[in-house]
């Protein structure tokens, strides 16, 4: 089993394998950079479906079919999958996945929920308490904004520090394999809010986050940014990914040369017009399950950090008044 490092890491023993892995993206994020890596993609954005939700839904399901057919296990094989999305009750994972019949456990964790559900499939199988589950979740752009923000007909103006949600699902096989990427070790990261309270800023707010996460992991394991390949935090976008240097450098930490952003590696950030970068559960998840998993698995990435960000904010909360808790959990995958 897993043996904590430190106060906030726990290393594997087992090395859980990504057996399987996939992404599902939609027509905005087929014309970015990385369209010809996902494995599936869709120039309607309701993929055939009568609502925004219902599309949503889908979305998972195929990247859970894609990635359980790519690691070569059915639907039975699968013990636990755990599964999470940005609306009310989770009501894409739940809708899109009741048809499979794999014990379900449902997860929030805003834009950070692929780390989440990679950690605690991990976990799970690292513990012997499962030989295979899997992690998922999605977003929608349409979905999300009538979630968080304004319907699309309203036709809201967006300020040059909003993010655009990323369209798309990444899916992830964990069970016990040689040869492919493993989970090596979980940070799983502590509540950080700095007031920021406007919703149309996520970066400013989770990168509190992400630089308190990456100092806990990085103390705990007695190791420096340099030892990595890559630092891949889950959407900061611009603003983001620039406030988090500033709050690292504070303490001499740099990541500049290692560092990259689902949030500005998913859009062409000029041509597509999206603003401070992509957000959203499904930003990190597709970006992880296309490819980057695809160069650890030719090598060209060996030892990498991927920590995903997230808001913990509701509606609800915005509304009172409150400010935006970030979040951000670390998953080092190595080959």
């Amino acid at each position: 089993m897993g043996k904590r490092m430190g106060r906030y890491t726990v290393v594997m023993e087992r090395k859980p394998a990504i057996l399987g892995y996939a992404a599902i993206c939609g027509k905005k994020e087929s014309e970015g950079p990385l369209g010809a890596a996902f494995d599936l993609t869709y120039e309607d954005t309701t993929l055939g479906e009568k609502s925004w939700e219902k599309a949503e839904s889908r979305l998972q399901k195929e990247a859970v079919n894609c990635a359980m057919k790519k690691a070569g296990v059915t639907a039975g094989a699968v013990d636990y999958i755990f599964a999470g999305d940005l609306l009310n009750q989770c009501i894409s994972s739940t809708f899109g996945l009741r048809s499979l019949g794999i014990p379900f456990l449902g997860q929030y964790g805003a834009c950070s929920t692929m780390a989440q559900t990679l950690a605690m499939s991990s976990f799970l199988v690292d513990g012997g308490m499962a030989n295979l589950c899997v992690a998922v979740t999605s977003s929608h752009f349409c979905s999300a904004e009538r979630q968080f923000r304004f319907p699309l007909e309203y036709g809201g103006q967006r300020t040059p520090t909003a993010q655009w949600t990323v369209t798309g699902s990444g899916a992830a096989v964990v069970g016990k394999g040689e040869g492919v990427p493993y989970v090596s070790a979980v940070t799983v990261g502590r509540i950080a809010d700095l007031g920021i309270k406007d919703a149309a800023n996520m970066g400013a707010a989770m990168a509190p986050a992400a630089a308190q996460t990456l100092r806990d992991f990085l103390s705990d394991t007695g190791t420096n940014p340099q030892d990595y390949d890559l630092i891949l935090t889950g959407d900061l976008g611009e603003v983001g990914s620039k406030l988090l240097y500033e709050i690292l450098s504070r303490e001499n930490v740099s990541i500049q040369e290692n560092h990259q952003d689902c949030g500005l590696l998913i859009y062409d950030r000029q041509a597509q017009d999206v603003h401070a970068g992509g957000s959203g559960c499904g930003c990190s998840a597709s970006v992880l399950c296309s490819v980057i998993l695809k160069k650890m698995q030719k090598g060209q990435l060996r030892n990498i950090l991927f920590m995903a960000t997230g808001a913990l904010m509701s509606p609800t909360s915005s509304q009172q008044g409150e400010s935006i808790p970030g979040v951000a959990h670390l998953i080092n995958i190595r080959i």
